[in-house]
């Protein structure tokens, strides 16, 4: 539950006025609501209760001056609906991480305190992720008597990362799942099947999988068995049949060439305009020195790991594919060829880090 007299006033510095101000105050102010169960009623409550239309929206409206208290400590940051996540990154040669992590921690507790809410500590987790010759660092933070350490792995929206960004932990939750859904959709005709199988495995599947886009073919193949499982069962086939026909029959692509069409995708309406703005922001046209007839081809330049944060080898994890993916020869399946060189990415809070240090 949120102060209306708060968010009212924030609705107006934001620029809401006239009816349409006057029309969410009506909605806001006085309005009871009481629960009945078996005869017996509570008693009212004049707030709105948390599962109603505009509560999502308004919320976000009435966190919007929270960036204004993250910002002046250097941490860059993203809120979807209750939770924030903060991004900060570091040279190897910097001592005040706890301390700065500390001090917009109070920050940010204090102005939840002021606008009534409270900052869950129980669901605030902290992910480091280390950059090449990185030394080790203590990341936990003691706020008063509860303490935030480092965790291995950390969830977001629905994605599982670990701090080698190998997926690993990721891969394996999908996994879990979809055999037990393909276990519980047996039995049934080869329509509904497919369908159920499209809807509850294929869609788990496909979910954010141009994070995996890079990563070695022994950590996609437990994918791919699911997918081979999941074809089989629509057809009622024994676990020895062959699957590359029944993929064609279907019409379903490898689950390395969904997570190739996924970034494809991505990168086709960055280059265009038409996707999220931090995406567009790291997809860059290529600029020849001098005047080519490719100018006009809407290449895409390849990003550079000298102007990025370092990683590690490839056998401390997979960290150093986040720089390349998309860049060489998946864009020209789209007419958008990668050119250049790269040289040799209450309420709780998630915090990450990546490169030679970020948190």
């Amino acid at each position: 539950m949120v102060n209306h007299q708060i968010l009212l006033r924030t609705l107006q510095e934001l620029g809401v006025s006239g009816s349409a101000l006057s029309l969410l105050t009506s909605y806001l102010k006085d309005r009871t609501y009481r629960v009945t169960w078996r005869g017996s009623e509570s008693d009212p409550t004049t707030v709105v209760s948390q599962g109603f239309v505009l509560g999502p929206l308004l919320f976000s409206l009435y966190t919007n001056s929270l960036g204004s208290v993250i910002s002046p400590h250097g941490f860059s940051y993203h809120c979807y609906a209750g939770d924030t996540q903060l991004i900060l990154s570091f040279p190897r040669s910097e001592t005040q991480v706890v301390a700065r992590i500390s001090a917009c921690l109070a920050d940010i507790s204090q102005w939840m305190s002021a606008h009534h809410l409270k900052l869950n500590l129980d669901k605030t987790e902290l992910l480091f992720l280390p950059g090449i010759d990185c030394p080790t660092l203590d990341l936990t933070i003691n706020i008063g008597t509860p303490v935030v350490s480092p965790t291995q792995t950390a969830r977001n929206l629905g994605v599982i990362l670990d701090n080698n960004l190998s997926f690993t932990a990721n891969i394996t939750a999908t996994t879990r799942c979809c055999r037990y859904t393909l276990y519980n959709i047996r039995n049934r005709t080869q329509k509904a099947t497919q369908l159920l199988v499209q809807a509850l495995v294929t869609s788990r599947l496909d979910y954010c999988n141009s994070l995996l886009a890079g990563l070695p073919a022994c950590a996609i193949r437990p994918l791919q068995l699911i997918q081979n499982a999941a074809a089989r069962l629509v057809f009622n086939l024994p676990k020895c049949s062959h699957t590359t026909p029944l993929l064609r029959s279907l019409h379903w692509l490898l689950v390395t060439a969904r997570i190739h069409f996924k970034t494809l995708i991505l990168a086709y309406h960055a280059a265009n305009g038409s996707g999220p703005s931090y995406i567009q922001d790291m997809v860059k046209l290529y600029t020849p020195a001098r005047a080519l007839r490719s100018a006009s081809a809407k290449r895409l330049a390849a990003p550079s790991l000298r102007e990025g944060p370092k990683f590690p080898s490839p056998e401390e994890g997979h960290r150093t594919r986040a720089n390349r993916v998309g860049g060489g020869g998946l864009e020209d399946r789209l007419g958008l060829t990668a050119q250049g060189r790269s040289g040799g990415p209450g309420r709780g809070l998630g915090w990450m880090a990546r490169g030679q240090g970020r948190v």
